[in-house]
Protein backbone atom coordinates (compact mmCIF):
# COMPACT_ATOMS: atom_id res chain seq x y z
CA UNK A 1 0.00 0.00 0.00
CA UNK A 2 0.79 3.19 -1.08
CA UNK A 3 2.11 5.82 2.35
CA UNK A 4 1.32 8.76 0.44
CA UNK A 5 -2.77 7.24 -0.53
CA UNK A 6 -2.93 6.48 3.08
CA UNK A 7 -2.23 9.48 4.09
CA UNK A 8 -4.30 11.44 2.05
CA UNK A 9 -7.05 9.06 2.74
CA UNK A 10 -6.16 9.99 6.21
CA UNK A 11 -6.45 13.77 6.10
CA UNK A 12 -9.74 13.32 4.17
CA UNK A 13 -11.29 10.96 6.69
CA UNK A 14 -10.23 13.61 9.49
CA UNK A 15 -11.40 16.70 8.08
CA UNK A 16 -14.66 14.77 6.84
CA UNK A 17 -15.09 14.19 10.42
CA UNK A 18 -14.16 17.29 12.11
CA UNK A 19 -16.58 19.26 9.78
CA UNK A 20 -19.57 17.14 10.51
CA UNK A 21 -18.96 17.29 14.27
CA UNK A 22 -18.68 21.54 13.13
CA UNK A 23 -22.00 20.92 11.32
CA UNK A 24 -23.32 20.45 14.93
CA UNK A 25 -21.35 22.15 17.12
CA UNK A 26 -21.71 25.70 15.65
CA UNK A 27 -25.44 25.67 15.34
CA UNK A 28 -25.77 24.01 18.70
CA UNK A 29 -23.77 26.95 20.46
CA UNK A 30 -25.49 29.59 18.16
CA UNK A 31 -28.91 27.96 19.78
CA UNK A 32 -27.77 28.45 23.05
CA UNK A 33 -27.03 24.64 23.84
CA UNK A 34 -24.26 23.77 26.53
CA UNK A 35 -21.83 21.69 24.72
CA UNK A 36 -19.38 20.16 26.91
CA UNK A 37 -17.16 18.29 24.44
CA UNK A 38 -16.31 18.25 21.03
CA UNK A 39 -13.71 15.74 20.10
CA UNK A 40 -12.71 13.60 16.52
CA UNK A 41 -11.81 9.91 17.19
CA UNK A 42 -12.81 7.30 19.97
CA UNK A 43 -10.90 5.74 22.56
CA UNK A 44 -7.63 7.08 24.89
CA UNK A 45 -7.93 10.55 24.56
CA UNK A 46 -4.50 12.02 23.18
CA UNK A 47 -4.77 15.62 23.52
CA UNK A 48 -7.60 17.79 24.85
CA UNK A 49 -7.81 21.62 25.59
CA UNK A 50 -11.27 23.55 27.26
CA UNK A 51 -11.95 26.84 25.75
CA UNK A 52 -15.51 28.88 26.28
CA UNK A 53 -17.06 26.08 28.31
CA UNK A 54 -16.41 23.21 25.73
CA UNK A 55 -13.44 20.38 26.17
CA UNK A 56 -11.81 20.02 22.21
CA UNK A 57 -9.68 17.04 21.78
CA UNK A 58 -8.38 13.87 19.39
CA UNK A 59 -8.50 10.55 20.40
CA UNK A 60 -6.43 8.08 19.51
CA UNK A 61 -8.96 5.82 17.32
CA UNK A 62 -9.77 7.96 14.01
CA UNK A 63 -12.85 6.03 12.89
CA UNK A 64 -15.46 8.84 14.13
CA UNK A 65 -16.32 11.30 16.36
CA UNK A 66 -18.40 13.04 18.65
CA UNK A 67 -20.09 16.09 20.29
CA UNK A 68 -21.93 15.92 23.38
CA UNK A 69 -25.06 17.80 24.05
CA UNK A 70 -26.30 18.98 27.25
CA UNK A 71 -29.65 17.68 27.90
CA UNK A 72 -30.63 15.53 25.06
CA UNK A 73 -33.57 13.93 26.57
CA UNK A 74 -36.74 15.78 28.43
CA UNK A 75 -37.56 14.71 32.11
CA UNK A 76 -39.83 11.94 31.98
CA UNK A 77 -43.73 12.67 32.06
CA UNK A 78 -45.76 11.74 35.31
CA UNK A 79 -47.64 8.74 33.52
CA UNK A 80 -43.92 6.85 32.07
CA UNK A 81 -43.07 4.13 34.14
CA UNK A 82 -39.37 4.69 35.41
CA UNK A 83 -38.53 1.25 36.89
CA UNK A 84 -39.15 -1.95 35.09
CA UNK A 85 -40.30 -5.31 36.21
CA UNK A 86 -37.39 -5.86 38.56
CA UNK A 87 -37.56 -2.53 40.54
CA UNK A 88 -34.75 -1.26 38.11
CA UNK A 89 -35.02 1.97 36.43
CA UNK A 90 -35.22 1.61 32.71
CA UNK A 91 -32.88 2.34 30.47
CA UNK A 92 -34.68 5.69 28.98
CA UNK A 93 -34.62 6.79 32.65
CA UNK A 94 -31.19 6.04 32.72
CA UNK A 95 -30.90 8.06 29.77
CA UNK A 96 -32.98 10.77 31.17
CA UNK A 97 -30.56 10.95 34.44
CA UNK A 98 -27.49 10.90 32.72
CA UNK A 99 -28.87 13.88 30.24
CA UNK A 100 -29.64 16.04 33.12
CA UNK A 101 -26.78 15.30 34.94
CA UNK A 102 -24.74 17.56 32.22
CA UNK A 103 -26.72 20.59 33.07
CA UNK A 104 -25.62 22.37 36.09
CA UNK A 105 -28.15 24.39 38.55
CA UNK A 106 -29.55 27.60 36.48
CA UNK A 107 -28.57 26.04 33.20
CA UNK A 108 -31.86 24.12 32.23
CA UNK A 109 -32.35 26.42 29.77
CA UNK A 110 -29.28 25.42 28.06
CA UNK A 111 -31.00 22.10 27.64
CA UNK A 112 -30.92 20.55 23.82
CA UNK A 113 -34.49 19.30 24.37
CA UNK A 114 -35.75 22.84 25.06
CA UNK A 115 -35.22 23.77 21.46
CA UNK A 116 -38.05 24.19 19.16
CA UNK A 117 -38.24 21.86 16.56
CA UNK A 118 -36.75 23.69 13.44
CA UNK A 119 -33.82 24.09 16.03
CA UNK A 120 -33.21 20.76 16.69
CA UNK A 121 -33.41 20.06 12.78
CA UNK A 122 -30.88 22.57 12.02
CA UNK A 123 -28.47 20.72 14.90
CA UNK A 124 -29.06 17.35 14.17
CA UNK A 125 -28.66 18.26 9.83
CA UNK A 126 -25.88 19.94 10.21
CA UNK A 127 -23.64 17.53 9.97
CA UNK A 128 -24.55 15.64 7.18
CA UNK A 129 -25.31 18.82 5.52
CA UNK A 130 -21.92 19.42 5.87
CA UNK A 131 -20.81 16.14 4.33
CA UNK A 132 -23.11 16.99 1.49
CA UNK A 133 -21.16 20.45 0.84
CA UNK A 134 -18.00 18.89 0.92
CA UNK A 135 -19.03 16.26 -1.68
CA UNK A 136 -20.42 18.99 -3.83
CA UNK A 137 -16.96 20.92 -3.41
CA UNK A 138 -14.97 17.85 -4.32
CA UNK A 139 -16.99 17.51 -7.24
CA UNK A 140 -16.07 20.79 -8.47
CA UNK A 141 -12.64 20.52 -7.96
CA UNK A 142 -12.83 16.60 -9.98
CA UNK A 143 -14.76 18.10 -12.47
CA UNK A 144 -13.95 21.48 -13.30
CA UNK A 145 -10.46 21.52 -12.08
CA UNK A 146 -8.88 17.88 -12.80
CA UNK A 147 -11.64 16.59 -15.44
CA UNK A 148 -13.87 13.32 -15.24
CA UNK A 149 -12.96 10.27 -17.18
CA UNK A 150 -14.91 9.96 -20.67
CA UNK A 151 -14.32 10.14 -24.67
CA UNK A 152 -12.10 12.62 -25.72
CA UNK A 153 -12.20 14.10 -29.15
CA UNK A 154 -8.99 12.38 -30.12
CA UNK A 155 -8.05 9.61 -31.66
CA UNK A 156 -7.63 5.94 -29.75
CA UNK A 157 -8.16 3.51 -31.90
CA UNK A 158 -8.21 2.81 -35.58
CA UNK A 159 -9.53 -0.76 -36.83
CA UNK A 160 -7.38 -2.50 -39.71
CA UNK A 161 -10.09 -2.22 -42.14
CA UNK A 162 -13.73 -1.68 -43.44
CA UNK A 163 -15.41 -4.95 -42.38
CA UNK A 164 -19.03 -6.06 -41.54
CA UNK A 165 -18.04 -9.43 -39.80
CA UNK A 166 -15.67 -8.02 -37.48
CA UNK A 167 -12.52 -9.49 -38.96
CA UNK A 168 -10.21 -8.72 -41.86
CA UNK A 169 -10.53 -10.75 -45.01
CA UNK A 170 -8.18 -10.33 -47.91
CA UNK A 171 -10.18 -8.22 -49.94
CA UNK A 172 -11.74 -5.93 -47.02
CA UNK A 173 -10.49 -2.03 -47.41
CA UNK A 174 -8.33 -0.28 -45.17
CA UNK A 175 -10.48 1.90 -43.59
CA UNK A 176 -10.89 6.07 -44.54
CA UNK A 177 -8.97 7.13 -41.41
CA UNK A 178 -5.69 4.92 -42.10
CA UNK A 179 -6.33 5.97 -46.02
CA UNK A 180 -6.39 9.54 -45.12
CA UNK A 181 -3.65 9.42 -42.48
CA UNK A 182 -4.92 9.37 -39.19
CA UNK A 183 -3.11 8.00 -36.56
CA UNK A 184 -3.43 7.00 -32.79
CA UNK A 185 -3.04 9.84 -30.37
CA UNK A 186 -4.14 12.97 -33.03
CA UNK A 187 -6.21 15.31 -32.08
CA UNK A 188 -9.10 16.35 -33.65
CA UNK A 189 -9.51 19.80 -33.86
CA UNK A 190 -12.62 20.30 -36.50
CA UNK A 191 -14.07 17.63 -38.72
CA UNK A 192 -15.69 19.48 -42.12
CA UNK A 193 -15.17 22.72 -41.21
CA UNK A 194 -17.09 22.29 -37.94
CA UNK A 195 -15.40 22.62 -34.28
CA UNK A 196 -15.44 19.51 -31.96
CA UNK A 197 -14.52 20.35 -28.71
CA UNK A 198 -15.20 16.28 -27.64
CA UNK A 199 -16.00 13.23 -28.72
CA UNK A 200 -19.72 14.15 -29.56
CA UNK A 201 -19.27 16.80 -31.05
CA UNK A 202 -16.88 14.50 -33.48
CA UNK A 203 -19.30 12.11 -34.23
CA UNK A 204 -22.18 14.06 -35.36
CA UNK A 205 -19.72 15.62 -37.58
CA UNK A 206 -19.23 12.62 -39.28
CA UNK A 207 -23.06 11.46 -39.42
CA UNK A 208 -24.08 14.69 -40.66
CA UNK A 209 -21.24 14.75 -43.08
CA UNK A 210 -21.33 13.13 -47.04
CA UNK A 211 -19.55 10.17 -48.26
CA UNK A 212 -16.72 12.87 -49.50
CA UNK A 213 -13.73 14.27 -49.43
CA UNK A 214 -13.45 15.97 -46.36
CA UNK A 215 -10.58 18.19 -44.57
CA UNK A 216 -9.97 17.74 -41.32
CA UNK A 217 -7.92 19.29 -39.04
CA UNK A 218 -5.56 18.03 -36.37
CA UNK A 219 -3.62 18.81 -33.82
CA UNK A 220 -0.02 15.76 -34.10
CA UNK A 221 3.04 16.64 -32.08
CA UNK A 222 1.99 20.41 -31.09
CA UNK A 223 1.29 21.42 -34.67
CA UNK A 224 -1.30 21.08 -36.46
CA UNK A 225 -2.52 19.82 -40.14
CA UNK A 226 -5.37 19.61 -42.30
CA UNK A 227 -5.71 16.16 -43.51
CA UNK A 228 -8.38 14.62 -46.12
CA UNK A 229 -10.57 12.09 -45.42
CA UNK A 230 -13.31 10.19 -47.31
CA UNK A 231 -16.00 8.25 -45.21
CA UNK A 232 -17.58 5.45 -46.88
CA UNK A 233 -21.03 4.50 -46.69
CA UNK A 234 -21.47 1.17 -44.55
CA UNK A 235 -24.62 -0.53 -42.64
CA UNK A 236 -23.72 -0.16 -38.44
CA UNK A 237 -25.54 -0.75 -35.65
CA UNK A 238 -27.22 2.18 -33.83
CA UNK A 239 -25.92 3.42 -30.54
CA UNK A 240 -28.30 5.42 -28.14
CA UNK A 241 -27.03 8.74 -26.28
CA UNK A 242 -26.61 6.48 -23.21
CA UNK A 243 -23.95 4.05 -25.24
CA UNK A 244 -26.21 1.51 -25.53
CA UNK A 245 -27.31 -0.38 -28.74
CA UNK A 246 -30.87 0.67 -29.56
CA UNK A 247 -32.91 -2.32 -29.65
CA UNK A 248 -36.25 -2.73 -31.96
CA UNK A 249 -38.35 -6.26 -32.09
CA UNK A 250 -35.78 -7.84 -30.31
CA UNK A 251 -33.07 -7.08 -33.02
CA UNK A 252 -30.29 -4.60 -32.68
CA UNK A 253 -31.30 -1.51 -34.94
CA UNK A 254 -28.95 -1.21 -38.04
CA UNK A 255 -28.58 2.17 -40.48
CA UNK A 256 -26.51 2.71 -43.00
CA UNK A 257 -24.50 6.48 -42.27
CA UNK A 258 -20.67 7.48 -43.02
CA UNK A 259 -18.05 5.35 -41.84
CA UNK A 260 -14.49 6.48 -40.98
CA UNK A 261 -13.18 3.71 -38.59
CA UNK A 262 -11.71 5.38 -35.64
CA UNK A 263 -12.50 5.02 -31.97
CA UNK A 264 -11.81 7.42 -28.85
CA UNK A 265 -9.00 7.68 -26.20
CA UNK A 266 -10.33 7.60 -22.99
CA UNK A 267 -9.06 10.32 -19.96
CA UNK A 268 -9.89 13.09 -18.31
CA UNK A 269 -12.18 15.50 -19.63
CA UNK A 270 -12.82 18.85 -17.76
CA UNK A 271 -16.86 19.42 -17.35
CA UNK A 272 -18.77 22.73 -16.74
CA UNK A 273 -19.81 23.89 -12.86
CA UNK A 274 -23.15 23.02 -13.79
CA UNK A 275 -22.60 19.32 -14.19
CA UNK A 276 -21.72 19.00 -10.49
CA UNK A 277 -25.25 18.10 -8.88
CA UNK A 278 -26.27 15.28 -10.99
CA UNK A 279 -22.50 14.26 -10.96
CA UNK A 280 -23.03 14.49 -6.63
CA UNK A 281 -27.00 13.33 -6.96
CA UNK A 282 -26.27 10.47 -8.90
CA UNK A 283 -23.69 8.87 -6.77
CA UNK A 284 -25.81 9.76 -4.11
CA UNK A 285 -28.43 7.65 -5.52
CA UNK A 286 -26.39 4.88 -5.80
CA UNK A 287 -24.89 5.43 -2.64
CA UNK A 288 -28.30 5.25 -0.97
CA UNK A 289 -29.11 2.20 -2.54
CA UNK A 290 -26.39 0.66 -0.77
CA UNK A 291 -26.69 1.79 2.74
CA UNK A 292 -30.48 0.77 2.55
CA UNK A 293 -29.67 -2.65 1.94
CA UNK A 294 -26.43 -3.18 4.13
CA UNK A 295 -27.41 -5.81 5.90
CA UNK A 296 -28.12 -7.92 2.81
CA UNK A 297 -24.58 -6.45 1.27
CA UNK A 298 -22.90 -7.56 5.14
CA UNK A 299 -24.98 -10.43 5.35
CA UNK A 300 -23.58 -12.40 1.67
CA UNK A 301 -20.13 -10.75 1.99
CA UNK A 302 -20.00 -12.65 5.23
CA UNK A 303 -21.24 -15.73 3.84
CA UNK A 304 -18.63 -15.72 0.88
CA UNK A 305 -15.72 -15.09 3.44
CA UNK A 306 -16.67 -18.02 5.63
CA UNK A 307 -17.74 -20.26 2.90
CA UNK A 308 -13.95 -19.10 1.09
CA UNK A 309 -15.84 -17.71 -2.17
CA UNK A 310 -13.60 -15.16 -4.10
CA UNK A 311 -14.73 -11.51 -3.15
CA UNK A 312 -16.80 -9.45 -5.13
CA UNK A 313 -14.61 -6.94 -6.40
CA UNK A 314 -17.92 -4.29 -5.68
CA UNK A 315 -18.83 -5.27 -2.34
CA UNK A 316 -18.84 -2.98 0.17
CA UNK A 317 -15.92 -1.70 2.17
CA UNK A 318 -15.14 -0.59 5.89
CA UNK A 319 -12.37 1.63 6.63
CA UNK A 320 -9.43 -0.71 6.16
CA UNK A 321 -10.61 -1.23 2.86
CA UNK A 322 -10.76 1.84 1.76
CA UNK A 323 -7.38 2.51 2.73
CA UNK A 324 -6.18 -0.05 0.75
CA UNK A 325 -8.15 1.00 -2.06
CA UNK A 326 -6.29 4.70 -1.69
CA UNK A 327 -3.43 2.62 -1.79
CA UNK A 328 -3.61 1.17 -4.67
CA UNK A 329 -4.45 3.60 -6.80
CA UNK A 330 -1.44 5.54 -5.71
CA UNK A 331 0.86 2.79 -5.92
CA UNK A 332 -0.62 1.32 -8.93
CA UNK A 333 2.25 0.95 -11.57
CA UNK A 334 0.00 0.66 -14.94
CA UNK A 335 1.31 2.53 -18.23
CA UNK A 336 -0.78 5.40 -18.90
CA UNK A 337 -2.08 5.85 -15.48
CA UNK A 338 -0.67 9.26 -14.49
CA UNK A 339 -0.24 10.95 -11.64
CA UNK A 340 -3.09 13.50 -12.59
CA UNK A 341 -5.94 10.47 -13.61
CA UNK A 342 -4.64 9.21 -9.70
CA UNK A 343 -5.43 12.38 -7.92
CA UNK A 344 -9.18 12.31 -9.86
CA UNK A 345 -9.35 8.93 -8.58
CA UNK A 346 -8.78 9.91 -4.92
CA UNK A 347 -10.45 12.66 -5.24
CA UNK A 348 -13.47 10.89 -6.30
CA UNK A 349 -12.97 8.47 -3.26
CA UNK A 350 -13.27 11.50 -1.05
CA UNK A 351 -16.49 12.14 -2.52
CA UNK A 352 -18.19 9.03 -2.21
CA UNK A 353 -16.60 9.00 1.43
CA UNK A 354 -18.38 12.01 2.20
CA UNK A 355 -21.41 10.88 0.51
CA UNK A 356 -21.59 7.88 2.43
CA UNK A 357 -21.22 9.83 5.39
CA UNK A 358 -24.16 11.71 4.61
CA UNK A 359 -26.38 8.87 3.37
CA UNK A 360 -25.54 6.29 6.47
CA UNK A 361 -26.49 9.06 8.87
CA UNK A 362 -29.52 10.14 7.32
CA UNK A 363 -30.96 6.60 8.42
CA UNK A 364 -33.88 7.18 10.53
CA UNK A 365 -32.38 5.04 13.41
CA UNK A 366 -30.88 6.39 16.56
CA UNK A 367 -28.39 7.15 17.53
CA UNK A 368 -27.66 7.87 14.11
CA UNK A 369 -28.22 11.93 13.03
CA UNK A 370 -31.43 10.20 10.71
CA UNK A 371 -32.92 9.42 14.05
CA UNK A 372 -32.80 12.38 15.73
CA UNK A 373 -33.95 13.96 12.36
CA UNK A 374 -37.06 11.84 12.46
CA UNK A 375 -37.58 12.82 16.27
CA UNK A 376 -37.40 16.27 15.87
CA UNK A 377 -39.83 16.04 12.69
CA UNK A 378 -42.16 13.90 15.04
CA UNK A 379 -42.32 16.26 17.56
CA UNK A 380 -42.81 19.41 15.17
CA UNK A 381 -45.81 17.52 13.37
CA UNK A 382 -47.53 17.01 16.87
CA UNK A 383 -47.07 20.00 17.85
CA UNK A 384 -48.54 21.39 14.59
CA UNK A 385 -51.40 18.94 14.95
CA UNK A 386 -52.70 19.42 18.41
CA UNK A 387 -52.43 23.46 17.42
CA UNK A 388 -54.81 22.77 14.56
CA UNK A 389 -57.13 21.24 16.80
CA UNK A 390 -57.04 23.65 19.71
CA UNK A 391 -55.07 21.57 22.05
CA UNK A 392 -52.29 22.62 24.24
CA UNK A 393 -48.81 21.97 23.42
CA UNK A 394 -47.81 18.42 24.13
CA UNK A 395 -43.90 18.93 24.81
CA UNK A 396 -40.84 18.07 23.53
CA UNK A 397 -41.05 14.12 21.94
CA UNK A 398 -39.76 11.36 24.75
CA UNK A 399 -36.45 9.95 22.31
CA UNK A 400 -35.58 8.68 25.51
CA UNK A 401 -37.49 5.67 24.92
CA UNK A 402 -36.05 4.46 22.35
CA UNK A 403 -32.89 4.05 24.22
CA UNK A 404 -33.92 -0.10 23.77
CA UNK A 405 -33.57 -0.32 20.30
CA UNK A 406 -30.77 2.55 20.65
CA UNK A 407 -28.49 0.07 21.68
CA UNK A 408 -29.79 -2.94 19.77
CA UNK A 409 -28.59 -0.17 16.65
CA UNK A 410 -25.15 0.44 17.63
CA UNK A 411 -24.84 -3.29 18.50
CA UNK A 412 -25.24 -4.11 15.10
CA UNK A 413 -23.02 -1.21 13.61
CA UNK A 414 -20.23 -2.19 16.44
CA UNK A 415 -20.78 -5.96 14.64
CA UNK A 416 -20.91 -4.75 11.04
CA UNK A 417 -17.58 -2.86 11.41
CA UNK A 418 -15.77 -5.68 13.12
CA UNK A 419 -16.77 -8.25 10.23
CA UNK A 420 -15.45 -5.79 7.78
CA UNK A 421 -12.92 -5.19 8.97
CA UNK A 422 -11.76 -8.86 9.24
CA UNK A 423 -12.80 -9.73 5.65
CA UNK A 424 -10.91 -6.45 4.68
CA UNK A 425 -7.68 -7.52 6.36
CA UNK A 426 -8.34 -10.70 5.20
CA UNK A 427 -10.09 -11.03 2.48
CA UNK A 428 -9.23 -7.65 0.51
CA UNK A 429 -10.61 -5.77 -2.34
CA UNK A 430 -8.20 -5.43 -5.25
CA UNK A 431 -9.61 -2.57 -8.22
CA UNK A 432 -6.77 -4.43 -10.31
Amino acid sequence: MSLTGLLVLIVGIVLAIALHELGHLVPAKAFGVKVPKYFIGFGPTLFSRVFRGTEYGVKAIPLGGFVQLSGMYPPAREDVNLVNRNGQLTLAEEARQASAMQLDAGEEDSAFYRLSAPKKLAVMFGGPFVNLVLALLLAAVLLVGIGAPGFLSQVGAIPDCVSTSGECGTDDPATPAEQGGLREGDDIISWGGVPTENWEDVQRAIADGPAQPTDVVIERDGASQTLTITPVMVERTVVGDDGEIVVESGEALTRVMPYVGIAPAVGLERQSIAEVPAYVGNMLSQIAGVVIRLPVHVWNLTADFVTGQERDQTSIVGIIGVAQVAGQITGAEIEGYSAVEKSADLVNLLIALNISLFAFNMLPLLPLDGGHIAGALFEGARRQWANMRGRPDPGPADTARLMPLSYAVAVAFILMTVILVVVDIFNPVSIY
